[in-house]
């Protein structure tokens, strides 16, 4: 697996950049889903931002989730992940 390292220099922040297929296809991609579906409050998350971030922010990106609802990138990543497929179905 290869993730593009972003550095933006007025904040000397690392932004790993890297699509959902990059994530699924990883070895470790069942045991983060497995720990964040175990999660007490995955599914409220997920609710929230089904119903009211992405339809403020449809473009949202997992590191933006993860900072706004002051949850782990892991989880934001799963959340955007499931409803992006929720959504492919449903379309």
């Amino acid at each position: 697996m290869r993730a593009k390292l972003n550095i933006q220099p007025s904040t000397n922040t690392f932004r790993c950049t890297m699509g959902f297929e990059d994530y699924v296809n990883d070895k470790l991609w069942t045991i983060l889903t497995e720990a964040v579906h175990a999660l007490t409050m995955y599914s409220h998350h997920k609710a929230y931002t089904r119903e009211a971030i992405l339809n403020e922010k449809p473009e949202i990106t997992p590191q933006e989730l993860a900072s706004k609802l002051g949850i782990p990138l892991g989880e934001a990543i799963v959340i955007l992940y499931e409803l992006t497929n929720e959504q492919g179905v449903k379309s």
